[in-house]
């Protein structure tokens, strides 16, 4: 699948299609999202170049920027550049709107990505 999954259903009492909040968890973000950081997702807001996503693909789900290069679709880990090529279905969750301030992390105001 290329484009937001549509097929989420409605679990809990809340939207399935509401944003939600993640830990990012490891450095390979560094250093713009730190291990422990609190990130918001919206899965409504439409699939862009650049855009940090956080993404099924081969049955792992990750959290990584999406580039768009000479037609070909990569998922970057910005630490250390690697890249993993998109060659078969993905679902994108969402995508990262916000980065949530921490004292901890050293983010006196919290970021906007959108």
């Amino acid at each position: 699948m290329n484009e937001l999954d549509k097929t989420y259903g409605d679990e809990g009492g809340c939207s399935a299609r509401a944003p939600f909040v993640l830990q990012v968890l490891g450095n390979d973000m560094e250093p713009e999202f730190k291990h422990e950081a609190i990130i918001v997702i919206d899965p409504n807001v439409p699939l862009f170049n650049k855009a940090y996503v956080v993404i099924d693909y081969q049955g792992e789900t990750t959290f990584r920027q999406f580039v768009v290069r000479e037609e070909k679709h990569y998922l970057v880990a910005l630490k250390d550049g690697t890249e993993i090529e998109l060659t078969g279905s993905y679902t994108v969750r969402g995508i990262v709107t916000q980065q949530a301030r921490s004292r901890k992390n050293g983010l006196k105001k919290a970021r906007h990505y959108v």
